[in-house]
């Protein structure tokens, strides 16, 4: 285990060959039916760069994904990205914290073996002395699943079939998030808001 006291000893390059050699993609990993969950008590904290490479994972990041932490770091977040989630919660997700803002969401993570797990995350841009967001940081806890079962699901379900049912990936895309949009004006809440009341 790589900890503060040892952190230096790892060079970059070390890093990116292991990752290189060890380190799936998330689109080439077969998920399975089994889901994982957090503890109660359990927080999973990462930390990243403007481009989403990781800087930063706590120890209960790496148990529940199965990556080493030579593995995770300088990989893209999204290598934990599980097939199923819709695109345009990705793409809220990245328009509010490029306008500097947070944002919660509920998410379906895939571990390196095709494991699940869900979770709640915050997530939050990392700002310097002078104000410019310099990368990003995410807390995620264990969700209620009662939630996740009655209403995420049955909402991404919608989002990912509407973008699957266009010929072109951006047509897609655009067609969900239109109907993402849609789904909260009729609410009359932003997605934030909607997300925090349930």
């Amino acid at each position: 285990m790589f900890n503060k006291q040892n952190s230096d000893v790892i060079e970059p390059e070390s890093v990116q060959n292991a990752l290189q050699k060890t380190s799936p993609k998330s689109n080439e990993i077969k998920p399975t039916d089994n889901q994982l969950s957090l503890n109660d008590h359990e927080i999973i904290v990462s930390k990243t760069d403007l481009a989403g490479k990781i800087k930063y994972v706590n120890d209960t990041f790496i148990k529940i994904s199965g990556y080493s932490e030579v593995e995770m770091m300088g990989a893209q977040h999204n290598v934990v990205r599980h097939p199923v989630m819709p695109r345009a919660i990705f793409h809220l997700l990245w328009e509010r914290l490029s306008r500097g803002k947070h944002v919660f969401a509920y998410l379906i993570n895939l571990s390196k073996n095709g494991d699940h797990y869900w979770v709640m995350a915050h997530i939050c841009p990392s700002f310097d002395a002078e104000g410019s967001v310099i990368g990003y940081h995410s807390s995620r806890r264990k969700p209620d699943m009662k939630i996740v079962n009655d209403i995420i699901i049955p909402l991404y379900k919608q989002l990912s079939d509407i973008e699957a049912s266009e010929t072109s990936k951006k047509a897609g895309l655009e067609k969900s998030i239109d109907a993402f949009d849609k789904i909260f004006r009729a609410e009359g809440v932003k997605y934030n808001e909607f997300i925090l009341s349930l």
